[in-house]
């Protein structure tokens, strides 16, 4: 069955290159993929499964569901489709749609014998505001089981981690006074700024090891003869454990008061983005990498155990979840980069569609399949969370 299922993707493959080519020919940034979103719905409602648009508050998003049977494991495919501002897809998201669509339709099309669920969110805004944050927070991700990813990259492989992140703007309203006639009656809101910063550097000796704590100054507050009013900075606090970073951002918010207290300024902190650690199943990294190996994937490396942060992550909090990714550049190129950009459309691009739609769909099927390797992915899920959830 599973080669049955591997070999009805290659019959697509027209179909699913000339999506990924059309998305990546029509870059949109995040919340205005229309035509991506259009195209990838289409081919979704014409191939039997149920779409609904518009889900968790975006536009571009949607959810589709084809259920064979009942009371089968619910396998959630998630895919972005945006793209770079003024690069394009330097990140390689017009892979994952097709990678996706290529996946969902070969186990629709040939596994009739299982009782299961396949639900395909589109998930917009990944590069911008992380639109899978507040798709969950609207009540999306909680009719799935198992969340599952592609990505394009240097290298075939899954990641153990990621940071969870919080960033906020720190303002500090100040008084303004003539810097040289009469410095005494001015309270500096660049001063304020300048001493959370030194707290900051003396904290980061405080915290445990992989913690990053990142800032630069928005606005300074103007002329150097002018005891500037008001001063502005952006803070970017990370962690690979979520109750651990909640913990730091306690002690960043009591720096924040102390320069406050000692330039006798006012200051206020506001949270732009909150993003969670993956909680690690080594059990579905595993069976995602023997898919992986079974069609010999290119450049097959050992999971990352470095990562940055994603949108992704929050979903991978709230229920077990793996990405791979799939090799179509080469090794050591960095996303974001004009090289991604230039590999978009190359034959190692559309292969990578392929390969990620056969990965998913060869993992999905051993998960539906095998209700014993089910139950060990929510388990070890569970004790993760618990052991996370614990400073």
């Amino acid at each position: 069955m599973k080669q049955k299922i591997l070999e009805s993707i290659d019959k697509e493959k027209e179909m699913l290159v000339s999506l990924g080519d059309f998305i990546f020919d029509n870059p949109e940034l995040g919340l205005e993929e229309f035509k991506s979103s259009k195209k990838l719905i289409d081919i979704l409602r014409n191939n039997g499964f149920k779409v609904e648009v518009g889900v968790g508050g975006f536009e571009t998003a949607f959810k589709a569901i084809y259920e064979n049977g009942v009371g089968g494991p619910s396998i959630g495919l998630l895919c972005e489709y945006d793209a770079l501002e003024g690069m394009g897809h330097a990140c390689a998201h017009h892979l994952q749609g097709p990678s996706i669509l290529g996946a969902a339709l070969s186990l629709k099309n040939n596994l009739k014998d299982e009782n299961y669920k396949i639900v395909v969110y589109g998930t917009p805004a990944e590069e911008t505001i992380g639109g899978k944050v507040q798709m969950l927070e609207k009540g999306c991700f909680n009719d799935i089981d198992v969340a599952l990813m592609m990505h394009g990259a240097p290298d075939t492989t899954t990641d153990v981690k990621s940071l969870a992140l919080s960033n906020f703007t720190v303002k500090f309203h100040g008084v303004r006074s003539h810097a040289a006639l009469a410095p005494e009656k001015g309270r500096s809101a660049l001063d304020g700024l300048l001493i959370l910063f030194q707290g900051i550097e003396f904290l980061r000796e405080h915290v445990r090891e992989e913690v990053r704590m990142h800032y630069t100054i928005t606005n300074a507050g103007g002329p150097a003869n002018v005891v500037p009013k008001y001063a502005e900075a952006k803070f970017s606090l990370r962690s690979y454990d979520r109750a651990y970073l909640n913990h730091v951002i306690e002690r960043f918010k009591k720096v924040v008061q102390g320069a406050s207290l000692m330039t006798e300024t006012d200051y206020e902190i506001i949270e732009t983005k909150s993003l969670n650690n993956k909680i690690p199943v080594l059990k579905l990294n595993e069976i995602l990498m023997n898919n992986a190996k079974l069609i010999n994937a290119p450049r097959i490396s050992p999971p990352r155990e470095k990562t940055g942060s994603t949108d992704f992550g929050n979903v991978m909090y709230h229920v077990p979840g793996s990405c791979i990714r799939v090799a179509f550049v080469p090794e050591g190129t960095s996303s974001h980069s004009d090289e991604f950009l230039a590999a978009g459309k190359t034959e190692k691009a559309h292969e990578a569609i392929l390969l990620g739609a056969k990965i998913l769909a060869g993992s999905a099927y051993d998960i539906i399949s095998n209700k014993e390797c089910f139950d060990e992915i929510k388990r070890e899920f569970n004790e993760n969370k618990n052991k996370s959830n614990k400073i």
